[in-house]
């Protein structure tokens, strides 16, 4: 076994997170300067930056670790033989149940995020990477739980308040979920993602001029976030208040051209102007970024009714049915299919 591979087992059984960060980045810097490729440092900096709670980071790492049947098969090797080593480590529990609940097999990192919490009663990140498991498997009630004992333990723990005040609006209860993104926002002043889930939760609730200030907060912090600047126009569009929405959706698709959810809002903002060469041409780039987008393809289908083009119209109808999740958006899908002539059996 490598020294640098020794040195971030031992930081791991003393939970020194800064320590593992620093000899994971030098011997990930030591693989590349020699065209070498190891999936076991980029898996202890996703592990490091999971713990912090900044998800973006340590997905860019997971990609690069945990993606290949052989780089799983190398870290899942590396943890085995260090539990051996320290069985009874808390630490190391948990760091092989992030490991199995990213590699498709949360049912089995569960015992070891208990075990987890066994050993080290008061850290809250076990019940948080706990509950994140109960969510993915719909076991709301256990999820809630979860998060609610991490936050019991740490009332500053930010990540477990964030996904209990998602999994709270979620259900609609909104007056649950608010104080949980005020906390936040409260916590982290500068994280404008906090500002936008207070802002959503706002909106929901209609108080739409606190919703308004907190958006702005969000896109003030982090102005060239393409999903920010999506939140803000669909927040002015439902306000009806075109121009600033248009705005703000052509920041969203500049900053990134592959935003399909801003090219399918830009499509049916250009639809209602009647402008159907445009809106086609922005329902198109939205299919190109995400083949996958049922708004885009309900768009396209409209366009073809107004040419008269009832086969394409009808093609087009049955995608977004198929993709379209909200059931209020597919009923009305399945009307306008049965006006246009089409069948209901997609």
């Amino acid at each position: 076994m490598s020294d640098d591979a020794a040195q971030i087992e031992a930081a791991w059984i003393g939970g020194e997170w800064d320590t593992a960060r620093q000899i994971a980045e030098r011997w990930l810097q030591d693989l590349e300067r020699r065209g070498e490729t190891d999936p076991r440092p980029a898996f202890a900096l996703n592990v490091v930056y999971l713990m912090a709670g900044d998800m973006a980071k340590a997905w860019s790492f997971h990609d690069r670790a945990l993606q290949e049947a052989a780089d799983i098969e190398a870290v899942s090797a590396w943890l085995e033989r260090a539990r051996e080593r320290a069985t009874e480590n808390g630490w190391l529990q948990l760091v092989t149940g992030l490991c199995l609940s990213q590699c498709g097999r949360s049912e089995d990192s569960i015992p070891h995020f208990k075990r987890a919490i066994s050993l080290l009663p008061h850290l809250p990140h076990p019940h948080q990477f706990l509950g994140q498991v109960y969510e993915r498997a719909a076991r709301t009630d256990l999820a809630i739980k979860a998060y609610k004992e991490a936050v019991r333990l740490d009332g500053n723990f930010t990540p477990a308040r964030a996904a209990l005040g998602l999994l709270y609006q979620a259900q609609g209860q909104l007056e649950l979920a608010l104080p949980q993104f005020r906390e936040v926002v409260r916590l982290r002043p500068e994280d404008s993602v906090a500002h936008s889930m207070l802002a959503s939760a706002l909106a929901t609730q209609g108080k739409f001029e606190p919703a308004l200030k907190a958006y702005k907060d969000a896109v003030r912090l982090d102005p060239r976030n393409a999903e920010l600047r999506l939140a803000l126009g669909k927040f002015y569009l439902d306000r009806g208040r075109f121009e600033l929405a248009l705005h703000e959706l052509r920041e969203a698709v500049a900053i990134d051209p592959d935003c399909s959810a801003a090219h399918a809002e830009l499509g049916w903002m250009m639809l209602d102007k009647n402008d159907t060469l445009n809106a086609m041409d922005a329902f198109n780039r939205a299919l190109r970024a995400d083949e996958n987008n049922a708004r885009a393809y309900l768009g396209v289908a409209k366009l073809y009714v107004a040419r008269g083009k009832r086969e394409a119209a009808w093609q087009n109808y049955q995608k977004a049915l198929k993709l379209e999740r909200d059931p209020q958006v597919r009923n009305n899908i399945i009307n306008e299919l049965f006006m246009e002539g089409g069948s209901w059996d997609v």
